[in-house]
């Protein structure tokens, strides 16, 4: 499986290291946010590997809920249930927990179709930011701190009305930013298509934090920087 190389399994235990996490946020995801960096102070495995992890080791069922429930930092010990029912969380040898899933319908164990899932659904966070969220910071004159930039995954949900395909792309249909305070909550909605032919739909919702008044020349300086990391790392 092409998810290997990125994390290391003993029984029911994985363990990610800081390395192997960057290397997917890179590699696969091609998210280049600072904080899956090796050595960051606020490092995370990204939420996109747990993501795929799921994926690789359950199966790819019609319809999956995937709630955040906490950052993964490097080399934590992480437990994968022996046998997993509709609901399900995935924790540490500490029972601290990470993501919590729920899944319904029926489950695709081919690799190749898994494979082609994750792909195309991760690749799509690498279009976020530049793309996404700055021209949405901007209409909404509210913009995340340049200096300590956080966008994190809440939670991501997908439903698929059939597994017949052998590649998927992302396609957004609507947006929605809505601000508390600090807070920003963002909302993703999507199409899954194979072709021009529907196969299924799917949102996410990322959470911006440290919100304060838009800056122009700010935001253009954090796309400049997000932008670079792709030709230097």
């Amino acid at each position: 499986m092409f998810l290997s190389p990125y994390y290391s399994k003993q029984d029911q235990s994985v363990f990610i290291s800081a390395q192997q996490a960057s290397d997917f946020a890179r590699q696969v995801a091609e998210d280049f946010n600072p904080i899956h960096d090796v050595g960051a102070k606020r490092f995370c495995v990204p939420g996109d590997l747990l993501f795929a992890l799921v994926l690789t080791e359950y199966g790819l069922s019609q319809n999956m809920t995937f709630k955040f429930a906490g950052m993964v930092g490097d080399g934590i010990e992480l437990i994968l249930p022996d046998a997993v029912e509709n609901k399900f969380t995935i924790s540490d040898i500490k029972n601290k927990e990470y993501m919590h899933v729920a899944r319904q319908g029926d489950i695709c164990q081919c690799d190749v179709q898994t494979a082609a899932f994750i792909k195309s659904y991760v690749a799509f966070s690498g279009l976020n930011f530049i793309h996404v969220l700055v021209p949405m910071m901007k209409q909404h004159k509210m913009m995340i701190n340049p200096d300590r930039p956080l966008v994190i995954y809440e939670s991501m949900s997908f439903h698929l009305a059939h597994f017949d395909f052998d590649d998927v792309s992302l396609h957004l249909i609507d947006q929605q930013f809505l601000i508390n305070g600090k807070r920003g909550d963002v909302t993703l909605t999507f199409e899954l298509r194979q072709d021009e032919r529907l196969i299924g739909t799917g949102k996410k919702t990322l959470v911006l934090s440290g919100l304060r008044e838009y800056e122009e020349d700010k935001a253009q300086q954090m796309c400049h920087f997000y932008e670079s990391r792709k030709i230097t790392l």
